[in-house]
């Protein structure tokens, strides 16, 4: 195994050294970086003033109770509700205000199914939007 080192050639070495150059180069563009001048951009932006009012506070919306007994009686409020059409028609004197009234419905432990989901479907019929249930943990056993 041998290995040339040195070498004796004669030939003459035609490649460029190139790490001058570039040495050269990164300081040119280094130069050209710092001295160039940093440019913003200005956005032309009509701000609130401080001394105008705040705005008016939210109005809440009205809150409906609408309860269903465990005999499937419905209570709009505090007021027995004889059948769905009147429901309904309650529903859709309520559609129409701004802000739409929260319907809150309080179903009873031992309400049928059948009944709430009547309920729910006349709501949804005319449109009611703000529909929860309250008082759910009574449910959990």
């Amino acid at each position: 195994m041998s290995m040339s080192v040195g070498g004796k050639s004669d030939a003459v070495m035609l490649d460029i050294n190139t790490t001058p150059l570039i040495d050269v180069l990164l300081v040119l563009l280094v130069t050209l970086i710092v001295t160039i001048p940093v440019m913003t951009h200005a956005v032309k932006l009509d701000m609130p003033r401080p001394d105008l009012q705040p705005p008016p506070p939210p109005v809440p919306p009205e809150v409906i109770d609408l309860e269903i007994d465990f005999d499937g009686t419905v209570v709009w409020n505090g007021v027995p509700v004889a059948d769905l059409a009147t429901l309904e028609g309650y529903f859709r004197a309520e559609t129409g205000k701004v802000p739409q009234p929260e319907i809150h419905l309080r179903p009873d432990r031992r309400a049928r199914y059948g009944v709430v989901a009547k309920v729910l479907a006349a709501a949804q019929r005319n449109h009611m939007r703000k529909i929860g249930f309250v008082n759910v943990a009574e449910f959990r056993d």
